[in-house]
């Protein structure tokens, strides 16, 4: 308006609604801000997948106070956010709501990941869930997983852990052979089948072997079956131990697991739901 007419500032400023103090303003960067924005791209280079909330957690225990509008801000200006990654499409089923467990080993949950070797050999990853406090059992990596081998993960299992009340799958032929049956019924253990082609009956599972495949499996080229095992078991020491869940209140599943050992049990709804 003033480049073309000869309209003092302060009346151009009232015909448009604009503060002169807003018009002169210039933004004045702050040290400590992009000290905390280079501090999350560096965190963001190692968790390549984590969110902006799940690095804000992790500054959270390195002692940085921002709330989480900060967090964001800064996150978005460093372009740090996550691409999803491309969905298959699929037959919609229905979803069932499930019950959230109220103990530790009340409910475990199993299921199979698929991947391959550098040179194309294919490898199954068997994966085993506590429902309650959200803990990765075991991760099982072998060209080729029979019932009989997952009786003998299991065996191992209970022997650091106990034994579960009860054990989700689905129907594929490992679970529903007679060496499994045969066991749970040994030992007093419950298998909850779900219905075929509805995998959201298992979703705590399923939730589970998207982050397994998302933050581990699709991020690593595996040259051999001992390298997948040692990168495999590596990650799940870090989902346990360092990785901040949002079901859990941005807890561990190992502190979550540990407060229920030594605290009462929090019920269902105190727990944060993804």
């Amino acid at each position: 308006m003033q480049e073309k007419t000869k309209i003092s500032e302060r009346r151009a400023c009232l015909l448009v609604g604009l503060s002169r103090t807003v018009l002169h303003y210039q933004s004045k960067a702050q040290p400590e801000n992009e000290q905390l924005q280079a501090r999350m791209v560096e965190l963001a280079g190692v968790r390549r997948r984590f969110g902006y909330r799940r690095l804000h957690a992790l500054l959270r225990r390195e002692g940085i106070e921002a709330n989480h509008k900060r967090i964001f801000r800064l996150y978005q200006g460093a372009g740090l956010a996550v691409k999803r990654r491309r969905k298959r499409h699929g037959v919609a089923v229905e979803r069932e709501t499930l019950a959230l467990p109220s103990r530790p080993n009340e409910v475990w949950s199993m299921d199979f990941v698929s991947d391959a070797l550098a040179n194309g050999r294919r490898i199954k990853v068997l994966t085993i869930v506590d429902d309650f406090t959200k803990e990765s059992v075991d991760l099982v990596a072998e060209h080729g997983i029979s019932g009989h081998y997952v009786v003998r993960v299991l065996e191992r299992a209970v022997q650091f852990r106990g034994m579960p009340s009860a054990i989700r799958t689905d129907q594929g032929p490992e679970f529903t052979g007679k060496a499994l049956d045969q066991w749970a019924y040994q030992n007093g253990v419950q298998l909850k089948l779900i219905e075929p082609g509805k995998p959201t009956q298992n979703a705590y599972i399923e939730s589970f072997n998207g982050r397994f495949r998302d933050e581990c499996l699709n991020d690593h080229w595996f040259t051999s079956l001992a390298e997948a095992r040692i990168r495999i078991a590596a990650w799940r020491r870090d989902y346990n131990e360092h990785r901040p869940h949002s079901a859990l209140n941005y807890q561990t599943p190992a502190e979550f697991a540990a407060s229920c050992r030594t605290n009462r049990l929090p019920k269902a709804g105190e727990l944060e739901r993804i």
